[in-house]
């Protein structure tokens, strides 16, 4: 869109800089970023199994809202930012974050009962939980 008009332009530059610096955006800031990041590898069986049961399901469910999914490709983890308790040696290995900072992992998945138990306790360590 082109704003030819210097006053328009001016408004619709502090509109935008309000909706990215005012009190909701320091709120968000201020909020810690919570994750379950979900370190995956091409070719796992295990992999796809959580694809297939629980990776539809996930994001819709209270524990998806709480810690939502962050995927990173095995081979990626050193270049995701992220700050580990120790290497990621298995696929799937799922690592709750609070702030890119593990709280804990649920390493492999043997099926949806495990899952859900394990992620439980994890989201414990959450504060406030």
């Amino acid at each position: 869109m082109t704003v030819r008009d210097p006053s328009r332009r001016t408004v619709l530059l502090l509109a935008a800089a309000a909706a990215t610096t005012g009190p909701a955006a320091s709120i968000a800031a201020a909020m810690p970023r919570v994750a379950l990041v979900y370190v995956r590898e091409v070719g796992c069986p295990y992999c796809r199994e959580w694809d297939a049961r629980i990776g539809p399901i996930y994001p819709k469910t209270p524990e998806g809202r709480r810690a939502p999914i962050r995927e990173v490709e095995k081979r990626d983890v050193p270049a995701a930012g992220l700050t580990l308790a120790r290497p990621v040696r298995y696929t799937p290995t799922f690592v709750l974050t609070l702030d890119d900072r593990e709280l804990g992992r649920i390493e492999g998945y043997p099926g949806e009962e495990f899952f859900w138990a394990r992620l439980a306790k994890l989201l414990e360590l959450l504060p406030g939980e």
